[in-house]
């Protein structure tokens, strides 16, 4: 008998919004969601932007090859740019000089545009800034991303190639038997061919659900506060990082966003914000800039998930041949997502890889690099 469907997948997140938007010209597609409205965790609750070194070199073709896409989106998407200009600058304070070169030297060669930036030029930026930073490395092509009107986009084109969206509808029974998975989602029985895991910080509890092996994809609370400073922070300043990796903090509609870059394991939920995590972010927040903070505005957090080695997942099971892994996005799930998705969908259909992937090594996220 035939499927209902020739691909599930599981989670409406930025993951599944995108491969469902790719795959839908090539197939029937069901994306089934758990929440009552799409991108209600991560994506919901990102501060994403576009930084070509973000999530370290092996990552970097995804974000790379994503960018003209979401610069200037196919047809489908709209007459419209997903990016703004922003720039990001990682800050060094004294003694910290060589790990910006180790930070350059590992992006040698690969085409990320970086110049290495003295105090006076930082200190034009960032007024009142700590005596004991030195340098910078200055990323100029670092750019906002538009999160949510990206969401909507891919769930828009996913609409119109014949993908449906079940929101409300979880993952309750998984069986793979006959050549098809015998699914319930929300109390609904559906037949399909094969089934994508996107679902994000619940990828290894899908996995268990349809008896496919876990990969040990983890979540970590990532929490980001909203600030009111004096001075308020200017329109241009960039996306402002320490080499360490314990800060980061952007202006937003006048106001700051700041997060310690925290990673704490969780398990799969509706995470919050811990006010430890708050005060570490303001301590740092003061140490590089003697910025006045006036008020504490908002605050909230998200999980991001990584698979052991922070590389995304994307490729068939090896213990499950109709079963597809699309997880462990970590914190540049949105920044890769066009190139991601267009990878996914290639593997998942079996299609001739395209030009957007030509920079790519999609064999680096087979699931199989774990044995």
């Amino acid at each position: 008998m035939m499927a209902d469907y020739d691909v599930v997948i599981i989670g409406a997140g930025i993951a599944g919004a995108s491969l469902a938007a790719e795959v839908a010209p090539h197939a029937r597609v069901l994306v089934a969601e758990a929440e009552e409205r799409p991108g209600y965790h991560s994506t919901g609750r990102s501060a994403a932007f576009w930084a070509e070194s973000y999530g370290g070199p092996k990552v970097q073709p995804l974000t790379t090859a994503s960018g003209p896409w979401l610069h200037s989106p196919p047809g489908g998407y709209g007459d419209r740019s997903f990016l703004a200009p922003r720039g990001a600058l990682t800050l060094a304070r004294a003694g910290e000089e060589p790990l910006l070169d180790a930070f350059e030297a590992e992006f040698a060669g690969t085409g990320v545009r970086m110049e290495r930036w003295g105090r006076d030029r930082i200190a034009a930026l960032l007024p009142g800034l700590a005596e004991d930073i030195v340098a910078a490395v200055y990323e100029p092509d670092c750019q906002d991303i538009d999160v949510g009107g990206l969401h909507q986009a891919f769930l828009s084109v996913a609409r119109r190639g014949g993908a449906q969206i079940a929101l409300k509808a979880p993952l309750e029974h998984a069986e793979y038997r006959g050549g098809q998975w015998h699914l319930v989602l929300g109390g609904q029985a559906v037949t399909a061919t094969r089934l994508a895991n996107a679902a994000g910080a619940w990828a290894d509890p899908v996995a268990t659900r349809c008896g496919v092996r876990p990969l040990g994809v983890q979540p970590y609370r990532r929490t980001v506060v909203q600030l009111r400073t004096r001075p308020a922070p200017v329109a241009h300043l960039p996306l402002t990082l320490g080499v360490r990796g314990d800060y980061y903090f952007k202006p937003e509609a006048g106001k700051l966003w700041l997060s310690p870059h925290d990673e704490t394991p969780e398990d799969p939920g509706d995470t919050a914000p811990d006010e430890m995590d708050m005060a570490i972010a303001i301590d740092r927040f003061t140490q590089v800039v003697d910025w006045t903070i006036e008020a504490v505005e908002h605050r909230w957090a998200g999980q991001r998930s990584f698979a052991p080695d922070r590389l995304p997942v994307i490729g068939y099971a090896a213990d499950n041949p109709a079963f597809f892994w699309f997880a462990g996005q970590g914190g540049f799930g949105i920044q890769t997502a066009p190139a991601a998705a267009r990878l996914a969908a290639t593997v998942l259909l079996g299609l001739t890889p395209d030009a957007m992937l030509s920079g790519v090594a999609g064999q680096m996220y087979n699931p199989a690099r774990f044995g």
